[in-house]
């Protein structure tokens, strides 16, 4: 066929017929079933199967429509995610596959790509099974996106010191503009627990020995709500030491319901976290130079790694802060040489 627009259109089905026939193990090595068609010949067949053919971003909201039915609201987030990428993209038709493919590789990161992918490739295949679409030109995509590996363990739990942690506090503490936050980053450093926790977290749940963690703050594609459940379990509960009594007495207000806020914003709201993970904690770290800058959530690193070097083990660790054994040994676990041999 000549080399034209309309006919790589004719190409394009006929490569993801092949495409699906190599998966499928039915793949003509004689390419017999591969030839194309007197019926698809002339210009006009051609803009018909082309015209015929559903945009990708409404395929994705008809999908969406009918996965979003009881879904967590981070799911649904997700899917407000991958519509702002397809948003983003110049190129909408299900034919334009590859071209789409080469976009977001220029353009978007590698693991986002990935996930875009993988998630274009289910809608392609719910859109297959309702009948709107002959094939899924996303089926394996995503394997062809190669993700950096992870960083090292030992440089991905790149925690502060205690004396760092003590710095970081104090210049909260003393800051003009984010003292109102020093609080929050001294209960996160004092009880490993996620923001998403912090800022959800209620009076009602505080006691005298122990706090419970039951519910998160997140965001729905809208606006921040509470929804019930931690990320990996249904609540967790923390005992309460000397250290963090002295900060909850001086925080809490005198006279407050069950259902207000441990860690509100000024304005008695639920505090941005991103906002202030750009503003806040970026700038009062600025302002102390010979810290290397590491990212909120290196909080929690620090408090398993202070700890282990306090000798507690690991499964009581693990208790208070909601991950596994195995993972606290994984990261945190360091040689001591103050530990002897036993005698048999």
């Amino acid at each position: 066929m000549a080399d034209t627009p309309l006919n790589r259109v004719k190409a394009q089905e006929i490569a993801f017929q092949v495409q699906r026939d190599i998966e499928y193990g039915e793949f003509d090595p004689t390419y017999r079933r591969y030839k194309a068609k007197a019926g698809f010949s002339t210009i006009e067949d051609v803009v018909q199967l082309a015209s015929s053919s559903p945009c990708l971003k409404e395929l994705w909201q008809q999908y969406v429509e009918v996965r979003r039915v009881g879904k967590a609201l981070s799911t649904i987030r997700m899917y407000g995610w991958v519509a702002n990428h397809l948003d983003r993209c110049p190129h909408d038709s299900i034919e334009d596959a590859q071209t789409l493919f080469d976009w977001f590789v220029v353009n978007v990161p590698a693991d986002s790509t990935k996930r875009v992918l993988t998630q274009l490739s289910s809608c392609c295949r719910w859109a297959k099974k309702s009948g709107k679409i002959n094939n899924n030109p996303f089926m394996n995509m995503a394997a062809e996106i190669k993700v950096p590996s992870k960083v090292d363990l030992e440089e991905d739990s790149n925690l502060f010191s205690r004396q760092e942690r003590d710095r970081i506090i104090t210049a909260f503490q003393q800051s003009h503009h984010y003292s109102y936050y020093a609080p929050l980053i001294e209960f996160l450093f004092l009880t490993r627990c996620r923001p998403s926790e912090a800022l959800a977290l209620m009076w009602k749940t505080v006691g005298e020995t122990q706090i419970k963690f039951e519910q998160a703050l997140v965001y729905n594609g809208h606006t921040l709500v509470v929804k019930s459940g931690l990320k990996t379990q249904r609540s967790r509960k923390f005992p309460i030491n000397a250290q963090l009594t002295q900060l909850l007495q001086a925080i809490k207000p005198q006279h407050c319901d069950s259902e207000t806020l441990v860690f509100p914003s000024k304005k008695g709201r639920f505090i941005n976290w991103s906002n202030f993970n750009t503003r806040g904690w970026k700038k009062i770290l600025a302002s102390l130079p010979d810290i290397e800058y590491r990212n909120p959530y290196q909080t929690r690193h620090t408090f398993c790694s202070l700890c282990r070097e306090a000798d507690i083990a690991s499964i009581q660790i693990a208790k208070w802060v909601g991950n596994s054994p195995e993972m606290i040994d994984r990261i945190y676990a360091r040689p001591t040489d103050h530990i002897q041999v036993p005698e048999f």
